[in-house]
């Protein structure tokens, strides 16, 4: 399992929520028998415009509701200590950079990365929380994904947690942890190396979509749109795969899996069978759903249906990415 930065990473927790801009939502997980189990879960959803999320404005508007919510979840999760933090992905800006020699020393890496990212910083480096792990080796040289964000934005995510007595060990993206289940999973398939082939993962959220294509367990593209940018998200998805064919050696996508439709992405739940119909015909392939109940097991009180699979997805990615070695 390969595991993409976090925003802050030390160490694992066994309870994970994630903020977004219409709801709270959170799971509990537990190893049995060298199995991870998710034991308990709890949602709250979030009044208009309390939460808005953005890459360089406060995201946190009305901060009574968001810590209510926040800490009603907690309160039904038997009120960790710990948690991991899952954050949307607009908060911070991923990119792919491409070293043709990477220095032995960490240090000197950091600041390598640190300089190449704040030339597309919307802000001061300064201000910036960056993180980055190695991607993908190609004879051009060692590619790293990069995210960075504004670090009083991550700030404030911490600080609601913090406010209801949890402290988030862990914070990262939606889509990474998205990303990380199905890493988990035998979703995409399995070689010798991990999964095998390249394929698209298209996650969808009430306010925003994100591409992310990766080759095997390695992140080689990632692109975020606001849901109110002109265009449809098949558009979004044509211009995507088009993008692959001609510049990433593109040879066709082993599995397309489409998240968050069913957790708020689409509008009624009918919009999710058009949304999958709509991908399936722009990139002339089957499109799945992504179901973490292949990554874990649900305790049998649990009720499973499409909208609490979607909203499970990204609390598995988190919390897995910190447990794989806990049984």
């Amino acid at each position: 399992m390969s595991f993409l930065p976090s925003l802050r990473d030390t160490s694992g927790a066994s309870a994970a929520v994630e903020i977004t801009a219409t709801r709270v939502a959170g799971a509990n997980l537990e190893w049995r028998a060298g199995r991870p189990v998710v034991v308990s879960h709890a949602f709250e959803r979030l009044p208009d415009g309390a939460l808005v999320s953005s890459l360089t404005a406060a995201n946190v508007l009305d901060r009574e509701a968001v810590a209510g919510a926040v800490g009603r979840v907690l309160e039904r999760l038997g009120r960790p200590k710990r948690i991991a933090l899952v954050v949307p992905d607009p908060v911070a800006k991923v990119s792919l950079i491409r070293l043709e020699r990477v220095p032995s020393r960490a240090n000197d890496l950091a600041e390598i990365i640190r300089w190449q990212v704040r030339k597309a910083a919307p802000f001061a480096i300064d201000e910036a929380q960056v993180s980055f792990v190695a991607g993908q080796g190609t004879p051009e040289g060692q590619e790293f994904v990069v995210c960075l964000a504004r670090r009083e934005i991550i700030e404030e995510y911490e600080g609601i947690a913090a406010a209801e007595g949890a402290h988030a060990g862990v914070v990262d993206l939606a889509t990474f942890n998205v990303v990380n289940a199905v890493l988990a999973s035998d979703q995409v398939g399995r070689g010798d190396d991990g999964p095998a082939g390249d394929w698209l993962l298209v996650n969808v959220a009430p306010d925003y979509a994100t591409l992310a294509i990766l080759r095997g367990p390695h992140l080689i593209f990632f692109r975020n749109r606001a849901a109110d940018t002109d265009g449809t998200l098949a558009d979004l998805v044509h211009q995507t795969a088009m993008y692959y064919e001609d510049r990433l050696n593109g040879v066709g996508f082993a599995r397309v899996l489409l998240a968050g439709a069913s957790g708020g992405g689409a509008r009624q739940a009918g919009d999710v069978e058009v949304m999958r119909r709509s991908l399936e015909e722009r990139l002339r392939a089957t499109v799945d759903t992504v179901d973490p109940r292949t990554a874990v097991a649900l305790d049998g009180r649990i009720s499973v249906g499409p909208s609490f699979l979607d909203t499970l997805a990204p609390l598995i990615g988190i919390l897995l990415r910190g447990q794989e070695h806990a049984a």
